[in-house]
């Protein structure tokens, strides 16, 4: 890290006055742009999505479970694949202890993947985690809400990644997630989707990272640094224990 400004008290403190100005203008534009989400037009969701879980088959609509809304988190995890993204493990890390909170909120949450079960499960046992994760092995739901590509697919040029048709240039996975509503009917809407970098803002480790003083420190994606949580360095896990 390279020499840095070193001031007196008086003038870090105004400076961080400074700062805390913008910082009160982008939570407020955050805010802005949160509910402006929420106005977005739905499109009903007609196709009867089945998905096998550790409870049997289920349908889009009992993901729900007795709650209104349904977060769903696109995984990369393919057939044939012994280990899920790192990338997608990275925020996957951050998902029991929030939702918690979620599911008491009238959200549900859960986990999907084009892979049969019996091949992430064992993933799943061995990061630790206890969100629901279900195959969508046996139904389009993948390729429907465009995480999951071939090479016909994109040479159709019907193919969208992040609402850009063409995005998808190689055959394969891509993360992303997905927000649907229920209505009291049991009508179910599919309200928001968001890929590419849209989920950083639910890696809390980012969020603790931008306030330290090198940042993300990142040599251009997190792949440059980060890995599956038991894949560091003993050494590197714990800096201090107290």
């Amino acid at each position: 890290m390279e020499p840095h400004k070193v001031v007196s008290q008086e003038e870090w403190l105004e400076a961080s006055r400074e700062l805390l100005k913008k910082e009160k203008e982008f939570t407020k534009a955050r805010d802005a742009l949160s509910a402006e989400r929420r106005k977005l037009p739905w499109v009903n969701v007609t196709a009867n999505y089945v998905f096998d879980t550790t409870e049997g088959k289920k349908t889009l609509s009992d993901l729900f479970g007795k709650n209104s809304q349904l977060i769903v988190y696109h995984f990369m995890f393919a057939p044939g694949w012994k280990e899920g993204c790192p990338g997608c493990s990275f925020i996957s890390d951050h998902i029991d202890g929030a939702r918690g909170h979620l599911i008491h909120h009238d959200v549900s949450f859960v986990v999907v993947s084009r892979a049969p079960l019996e091949e992430f499960l064992p993933y799943k046992k061995r990061m630790s985690w206890n969100f629901p994760w279900v195959s969508s092995a046996g139904c389009d739901f993948n390729r429907d809400y465009q995480v999951s590509f071939t090479e016909e697919s994109i040479k159709s040029g019907h193919d969208m990644y992040n609402f850009e048709k063409g995005a998808a240039k190689k055959p394969g996975e891509s993360p992303g997630v997905s927000i649907f509503y229920k209505g009291n009917r049991g009508d179910i809407f599919h309200t928001y989707s968001s890929y590419g970098r849209g989920p950083d803002l639910l890696i809390g480790a980012y969020n603790w990272l931008d306030l330290t003083p090198k940042g993300r420190n990142e040599d251009g994606n997190m792949g440059s640094w980060m890995k599956r949580h038991d894949e560091y360095e003993a050494t590197q896990q714990l800096g201090f224990s107290g």
